[in-house]
């Protein structure tokens, strides 16, 4: 236990009981392990933790891109795709890949769209830059110079 500012006592660690006391929790409502389940396992095998995606597909990817990272985005971005292709358990005909592989153009229309929305949010007023109703429409006529 230790005193606070206002001079009250609480958990030193209060931020790590409340982490384990939501993981007992969810132990005890059984939704923390769901793969220990045999009647679950029984139907279909479910993955204990996502290694297989983390280790094997995307820590993979990062590594690829590290290694090239001298390449720009545009021959990146077909980096990963031509990786996934090459790493598919069923790859296409020469003819087929060429309808799904990204070219220079559908790139740039990506890029070009996605600039589009990054200017429109820019203009897009957020919290505190736009007038509010009240400030033109008041129920009262009295002046008020603090807002």
């Amino acid at each position: 236990m230790t005193i606070d500012e206002f001079g009250r006592r609480r958990p030193k660690h209060e931020r790590l009981i409340k982490a384990e006391n939501s993981l007992l929790r969810l132990i005890k409502e059984d939704t923390l392990f769901t793969y220990l389940d045999e009647e679950l396992n029984n139907e279909f095998r479910v993955p204990s933790m996502n290694n297989r995606i983390e280790g094997g597909v995307n820590s993979q990817l990062r590594a690829m891109l590290r290694n090239h990272r001298g390449l720009t985005v545009d021959r990146r971005i077909k980096a990963v795709y031509w990786w996934c292709y090459m790493h598919s358990p069923r790859p296409l005909s020469a003819t087929e890949l060429l309808k799904y592989m990204p070219t220079d153009q559908s790139i740039d229309a990506i890029y070009k769209r996605m600039n589009q929305k990054t200017q429109l949010e820019g203009t897009i007023p957020m919290w505190g830059d736009a007038i509010d109703w009240s400030d033109l429409h008041k129920s009262d006529f009295q002046f008020n110079d603090w807002d």
